[in-house]
């Protein structure tokens, strides 16, 4: 059976990889803009890992946070580096490019986790549609990651529609404990079920969740197995997001210590139980839980595929 094997958390890695001492608001762009040879050793871990879906090193690289960071003179100049050092990535590896997919990224717009930095659907949608014009000619397929509310949600789907692209949905989660399997919520508050029925509505090709807790995602597999859509997961590995206030950098984060390979492994397992065919890592999962994962997909006669 082939199931999707995702990368890993891209971003996080290239952060933790370089030389800076402190994190830059703009993340792994500005490192990428500094030290851009980082980049292309990470995307090459991912593929030399087992990964078949490659994402772009672009998910900062939006205008409102480019302008809030200082560095909206290089918006479009960020996403052709992005999509150059892939390119060099992919060559280097050896690896024939036609077993892998490149992915563009179309990310939360204002912030990662907290909803009020969204812009409205109209602002959204523009937005959407020049990220999506910057990477088309590059990518086979985009990932819309890390969605914390349905109307910026709505809006990514739509700009993919108006390119006739399909929609690869990635919702980030409440990671609160008090949360139960019948009360999942977006981090936004609105309820997971209420986004899957606009999912449904507009006929996705799947709905992921990433950027929340492993545990997270299997509490609400029962609600994604009866939503009818295609589903997977790709956690992170932070003991809480809370302390990300947009604006602020991933030096405020902390990475767990319990989710080494094969205990980040042992939950992806739950997942395919569960009917999951898309997996990977978010944040603080690197090129060896991804080569872990791979091997352990392989042991248990799976195939680890591109998405298209």
């Amino acid at each position: 059976m082939n199931i999707t094997l995702l990368d890993g958390g891209l971003g996080q890695e290239i952060n933790t990889r370089s030389t800076q001492d402190k994190s830059h608001p703009a993340w792994s762009v500005k490192v990428m803009h500094d030290e851009p040879e980082i980049v292309v050793d990470v995307h090459e871990a991912f593929i030399q890992a087992g990964a078949r879906v490659l994402t772009l090193n672009n998910y900062t690289a939006t205008s409102k946070r480019l302008r809030r960071d200082g560095m909206i003179e290089v918006y479009e100049k960020t996403h052709r580096i992005a999509i150059e050092l892939m390119q060099q990535a992919v060559e280097r590896s050896q690896v024939d490019r036609s077993q892998i997919n490149i992915a563009g990224c179309l990310p939360p717009i204002g912030g990662s986790y907290d909803a009020s930095h969204a812009l409205d659907y109209t602002g959204s949608y523009d937005e959407y549609c020049r990220l999506i014009e910057m990477q088309i000619n590059a990518v086979d397929v985009f990932l819309v990651e890390t969605m914390s509310n349905i109307t910026e949600t709505r809006a990514a789907i739509d700009a993919l529609a108006s390119f006739n692209q399909q929609a690869y949905i990635g919702l980030t989660l409440s990671d609160e404990p008090h949360i139960t399997p019948d009360t999942v919520q977006l981090r936004s508050g609105e309820s997971l079920q209420d986004a899957l029925e606009m999912l449904q509505e507009k006929q996705v090709q799947a709905v992921l969740l990433n950027c929340c807790f492993p545990e997270t995602v299997t509490k609400a597999a029962p609600m994604l197995v009866a939503s009818g859509l295609q589903w997977g997961g790709y956690a992170n590995g932070f003991t809480s997001v809370a302390p990300l206030i947009p604006g602020t950098t991933v030096d405020n984060l902390s990475a767990r210590t319990d989710l080494p390979p094969a205990r980040y492994a042992e939950h992806v397992l739950d997942w395919l139980d569960a009917g999951a065919q898309i997996v990977g890592g978010c944040c603080e999962i690197g090129p060896d839980h991804i080569a872990y994962m791979h091997q352990l997909l392989c042991d248990k006669g799976y195939t680890p595929s591109k998405l298209v």
